[in-house]
């Protein structure tokens, strides 16, 4: 499926942050290249290709491959902290605002997954300030997660030993759905979503996820 018409439930992703339209013709192409050969293997050349555009086309939006990488990675993580935040500030307990952090948050890894491989495995391919900036991202994101599962230790809803080692676990159980979720697998992205939000409830401690809050299919 082209990252064009990646769905979470039917909506198109339009990458409408990116203008003009060839720009964003050639950072779809981009999207796909990379998540398909790897940002190393993938060249100027197959972007355009890709983009129905000349080489020389692509730097007039883009001045190297790195930049498309930086630009791909900015606008994902932006969004998937918003995600995280969203949920992080909405109403309810510890236990529903997690559910509803990590449900969003699958879903988007399961109906973007092309470009959430992107975002998240080609970190280490930028050079040194555009990481940082990235990093810098992941941080805020890890915070968010970190912030609401403090939130419920606290009120006494979760019980957790380790509070960095399980907000580890709970990104990384989510983010890895990009790299097996399959479009013709058995679950749609709403469905796995429900289920790791019921798994990381049970992760951290709640014994009836089901009377907490967490999303259901």
């Amino acid at each position: 499926m082209s990252t064009a018409a990646e769905t979470t439930g039917g909506d198109i992703e339009p990458w409408e942050e990116v203008t003009p339209d060839a720009a964003r013709r050639l950072l779809v192409a981009a999207v796909e290249a990379f998540a398909e050969r790897g940002y190393h293997a993938t060249t100027t050349r197959d972007i355009a290709g890709r983009a129905g555009m000349s080489p020389a086309a692509l730097y007039i939006h883009y001045k190297t491959k790195e930049e498309l990488l930086h630009r791909i990675s900015r606008i994902g993580h932006d969004r998937a902290l918003a995600i995280l935040r969203t949920a992080a500030r909405g109403e309810g307990g510890a236990a529903e605002r997690l559910a509803d952090a990590v449900s969003s948050f699958v879903r988007w890894h399961a109906g973007r997954r092309t470009t959430a491989r992107v975002v998240q495995y080609e970190l280490d391919a930028l050079g040194p300030d555009a990481r940082a900036e990235i990093v810098a991202l992941r941080r805020q994101c890890d915070a968010e997660v970190r912030g609401i599962i403090e939130d419920g230790v606290a009120a006494g809803e979760f019980e957790v030993v380790d509070l960095q080692g399980t907000t580890l676990a709970v990104l990384s159980l989510c983010i890895d759905v990009a790299r097996w979720f399959n479009v013709n697998g058995p679950r749609t992205p709403d469905e796995v979503g429900a289920l790791y939000a019921d798994l990381v409830l049970r992760m951290v401690g709640v014994r009836d996820p089901s009377g907490s809050g967490a999303a259901q299919t």
